[in-house]
């Protein structure tokens, strides 16, 4: 299993509403089907501290997840609420080389054109 961690701390500014929606965003990344299964959490010790924890099967999971369109709009939507981000993957993978790989599908990912389809045309994950 791939468990990828977020801190994320909103900016000292950003309304209770608009922390919400953000939550929601990443609640909608739970419901992605290559999550098994996710923690949406406030932090104690802090009004604007969130964590999130999504628990992923493999590495071609692990990727589907990366470019889900429901992580793809939770990017976009925090970039302008978000004071601090951080993103970290732990395994029990027994694969001595599981952190490289990792490591490589968030660099693929991250190299992507931002004219890619995929943040571009976005489901509402909305109730």
């Amino acid at each position: 299993m791939i468990y990828h961690h977020n801190r994320i701390t909103f900016r000292a500014g950003v309304t209770a509403e608009r922390r919400e929606e953000g939550l929601e965003y990443l609640r909608a990344q739970g419901r992605i089907d290559a999550v098994e299964s996710f923690v949406v959490g406030k932090e104690v010790g802090g009004d604007y501290s969130w964590g999130a924890v999504f628990v992923i099967a493999n590495l071609d999971d692990y990727w589907d997840y990366l470019t889900d369109p429901a992580h793809v709009r939770t990017i976009e939507f925090g970039a302008a609420l978000l004071e601090d981000l951080v993103t970290y993957d732990t395994t029990d993978d027994p694969d001595p080389e599981i952190g490289e790989k990792i490591a490589l599908l968030q660099e693929r990912f991250a190299k992507q054109p931002e004219s890619d389809p995929l943040a571009r045309e976005l489901p509402s994950y909305k109730a």
